[in-house]
């Protein structure tokens, strides 16, 4: 399927005919735009202006109708005193009272076409018209300079100033998109060696996933001492304490479904009867996966899951345009842990062309505008700090829309806590867009350690450290000495630098929007197994463990789908929910501590031994003063040893309640959906 165009060809129509005519009325009066440069440019390099002769695409986003009334009602549709409480908007309500008019997209047509920028699309709603031409004719017809700059390595394009609009078309303008080119990342991320298994395409061959053949998940296991010399002398190391997966089992720890839903409390609702049946999750990416039909059937033929065929999966392709060559991880992960823990709901994947805001903007609006679910998920994060603020506007007014017509959005938190020890040019500390939009479901991380029979033995915030304790070079062991410690990954968080506190978060601290709301499995090291086929490795496909706050809003956005069956009817933005459930439908994540954190030393000669304490070896901690460390010897690389640390995150806290890690914490999915099955009772 292929993005619906009628509305574009319904506006040309109306009178593009006439653009000659109508360019030489323009005046010069006109407005500038403001808020629309990106901040990146602050602290990247400036390589000088780009290629003129270069084609891009450009979009102006048109002002909305009764904006306030909009914002107003956005808020009583969640307010049990007010009139309108739940009564949802369908797609046609969104036209008539808010959207954009034909001759108001008219009037921003004639403007692109009457500076050599002909309209290559009209969105959906009319909220934005869609133009291609040159650099150099977009730079004069915004009276912008655009130049290259770099970025942690990457090059990009981005105006230095604000645009300039135009005549008639000025008024109307809202912002001007595709100035710049930032691209949204997944917030998917593997082990530091990524777990995998490639011993079967066939999902017969191995019957226990939980033998030695395949992934454990017993991810912890016990106290050990390891001890290395080099070339038989000094120096020495020792180190003692808690051993993460062990040596047993050569594949790595990783989660099935069957243990996923022990461990969160499904099972009672699918005895039940309730799985998703007549609900569609609306899971949101780009460019696509070739193989994720056959991926996905071969994870679901191996635990047991109902196949994915056309009538309960569908591609749709929202771009023209040739499919994308390789098996995309994200896109697997989504669409078997989507159905892994909603069997029974049908999956739309809704494809942009690429990662940038108008793309991943108009899939969404696609699938609102269609009514196609009453849950989207998108698995996708950018830091805040770097976008422009009309853009990061923009994006929250889609999703605005979508909770106006009673559709859960859902975003991850992202994967790099506050960003600045991945990114230590970035400050302040910053948030991940979509989810800082006070109308998205922020879904934030957790890492997950069970019992034997499935249940949980502990959480703890998603957050890993990972010290460095031994490698090889030139098959030499070389001890690393002092131990070097670094931040590796975790749930992002905190507030929000655009959006005030809504109004669900008026018992938080501060002034801000704060992320996330919930959280779910999200750490790789007690990640989610998921089959793809990767290019050369044979047989196919092949087993790996991922994680990731994408993984984490995948699963939470299924159990939304539930919740929405059971409830009969649509339930809206969940994060307005939340704060109002009973302490038994969401279980509150902790810190998490160990007795036999690992400690150890390095005799450097028969009389010189240095010692270090948990903390040494579990650093950079920050704030943290709780953690869960573990005695890593890489399965893959031999005599290769680091200490993981579980449950420190950069500059971000766990606590009793909500914190900027896990949010409010972890679903109990029983009592979830059975409280918003109560609150709604349609």
């Amino acid at each position: 399927m292929y993005r619906d165009t009628s509305s574009l060809y319904l506006t040309l129509a109306l009178g593009l005919a006439g653009l000659n005519a109508a360019a030489a009325a323009t005046t010069a009066s006109g407005q500038l735009i403001a808020n629309n440069t990106p901040r990146f440019i602050a602290r990247a390099k400036n390589l000088g202006p780009a290629n003129p002769a270069g084609t891009m695409d450009v979009a102006i986003w048109l002002n909305l109708h009764n904006r306030g009334a909009m914002d107003t009602l956005a808020s009583e549709l969640y307010d049990r005193a007010s009139s309108h409480y739940h009564d949802w908007l369908k797609p046609a309500d969104i036209v008539s009272r808010f959207a954009p008019t034909a001759q108001e997209v008219r009037t921003i047509a004639e403007f692109l076409s009457s500076h050599n920028l002909p309209v290559v699309e009209v969105g959906p709603f009319n909220f934005y018209v869609r133009a291609r031409g040159t650099l150099a004719d977009v730079q004069k017809a915004f009276h912008v300079q655009i130049n290259t700059f770099e970025l942690n390595g990457k090059t990009y394009r981005a105006n230095t100033s604000d645009p300039y609009v135009e005549g008639a078309a000025a008024a109307l303008t809202s912002s001007v998109a595709g100035l710049d080119n930032l691209e949204y990342r997944h917030a998917l991320t593997t082990p530091g060696v990524p777990n995998r298994n490639s011993e079967s395409g066939d999902s017969s061959a191995v019957t226990d996933a939980a033998s030695n053949l395949f992934f454990t998940s017993n991810c912890f296991t016990g106290v050990k001492t390891v001890t290395y010399k080099t070339n038989g002398s000094y120096p020495i190391a020792s180190f003692k304490g808690n051993t993460y997966n062990g040596t047993e089992n050569p594949f790595g720890c990783g989660y099935t479904p069957a243990e996923i839903r022990t461990a969160y409390n499904l099972t009672p609702l699918y005895e039940e009867g309730y799985d998703g049946t007549g609900q569609t999750i609306v899971l949101i990416d780009w460019c696509g996966s070739p193989t994720i039909r056959s991926d996905a059937n071969a994870f679901s033929a191996r635990f047991g899951l109902p196949p994915l065929t056309s009538s309960n999966f569908h591609i749709i392709n929202n771009y023209s345009g040739p499919p994308c060559a390789a098996p995309d991880a994200q896109i697997n992960t989504e669409v078997e842990w989507a159905h892994a823990i909603a069997p029974g709901a049908n999956i739309d994947l809704v494809l942009a062309r690429e990662p940038d805001q108008t793309e991943l903007n108009n899939a969404e609006l696609y699938a609102i505008s269609k009514g196609l679910g009453n849950v989207i998920s998108g698995s996708y994060i950018y830091p805040e700090i770097d976008f422009d603020n009309a853009g990061i506007t923009e994006a929250s007014l889609v999703t605005e829309i979508a909770a106006l017509e009673g559709i859960s959005a859902n975003f991850p938190s992202g994967d790099f806590g506050d960003y600045t020890l991945n990114d230590p040019d970035l400050n302040p500390p910053t948030v991940a867009v979509p989810a800082d939009s006070p109308y998205a479901t922020a879904v934030g991380g957790v890492t997950l350690a069970l019992k034997s029979n499935n249940t949980i033995a502990w959480q703890s915030g998603w957050g890993n450290n990972e010290t460095g304790l031994t490698y090889l070079d030139g098959g030499q062991l070389v001890i690393v000495d002092p131990p070097f410690n670094s931040f590796l990954q975790g749930s992002g968080g905190g507030p929000s630098a655009i959006f005030a506190k809504p109004s669900f978060q008026s018992n938080l601290p501060g002034t801000q929007r704060l992320l996330p709301d919930i959280s779910w499995l999200a750490d790789p090291f007690t990640g989610a197994v998921i089959a793809i086929t990767e290019p050369g490795i044979f047989p196919s496909p092949v087993w790996e463990v991922r994680g990731g706050t994408g993984l984490a809003t995948s699963m939470f956005s299924a159990l939304c789908a539930i919740a929405v069956e059971e409830a009969h009817g649509p339930i809206g933005q969940v994060a307005q929910l939340l704060y109002s459930m009973p302490a038994t439908s969401i279980t509150d994540v902790l810190p998490v501590s160990s007795s036999t954190n690992v400690t150890g030393s390095i005799q450097e000669n028969p009389t010189v031994t240095n010692t270090f304490t948990a903390a040494q070896l579990a650093a950079p901690l920050e704030n943290t003063t709780k953690f869960y460390s573990a005695l890593w010897v890489d399965p893959l690389i031999s005599y290769t040893s680091n200490v993981l640390t579980f449950g420190t995150d950069s500059g971000l806290t766990i606590t009793p309640g909500w914190d900027d890690v896990t949010g409010l914490g972890t679903p109990n999915a029983k009592n979830f959906a059975d409280w918003l099955s109560d609150l709604f009772d349609y």
